[in-house]
């Protein structure tokens, strides 16, 4: 996998960059030490914990035989309602991705999954709280940079579907 501190090529954080730029979104690099816990990073980047993107991949089953994966973005004060998303999915189970299947889907390791998705086999839910603020932040595929973003233009791009699905 790619390096994630920034120090080779980081092919997901380069897709993400061209994406933005070629939508012309509204965005800034924040540069921090290495971290991907969410509480931490908010502190260092500045901003209320809230404003935070944090990125679950789950797995989804309908059934014994068929499972899809999704990628939740819920506000980074927030845990990912796992029976909301079970009864929206109208599933048997809902529940974390095997972290080597989450990082596989997202193209990065725990901590810097992005609120994109670039896998046809992951689906993208993200809580209407999102929508709230005006700007968001995540680590961008990598544990030493960030994105600031402005929600109206990753709303635009992502084209997520909007559900409850966060809880405190």
């Amino acid at each position: 996998m790619a390096d994630l501190l920034g120090v080779g090529a980081n092919p997901v954080y380069e897709k993400l960059i061209a994406l933005l730029d070629a939508a012309q979104a509204k965005y800034s690099i924040l540069d921090h030490a290495p971290d991907g816990q969410t509480d931490r990073v908010s502190e260092m980047r500045g901003h209320p914990v809230r404003e935070a993107a944090k990125c679950i991949v789950l797995i989804v089953k309908q059934g014994k035989k068929t499972s899809k994966f999704v990628l939740a973005v819920v506000p980074g004060n927030c845990r990912v309602d796992i029976n909301a998303i079970k009864k929206l999915f109208n599933a048997t189970y809902a529940g974390f991705a095997a972290t080597d299947v989450a990082e596989r889907l997202a193209g990065s390791v725990a901590g810097t999954v992005l609120p994109f998705i670039f896998k046809d086999e992951l689906g993208l839910i993200v809580d209407r709280q999102i929508a709230e603020s005006e700007w968001m932040y995540f680590n961008a595929a990598r544990l030493d940079r960030s994105l600031k973003l402005a929600t109206a233009d990753y709303l635009a791009i992502a084209k997520p579907r909007l559900e409850s699905i966060a809880m405190s």
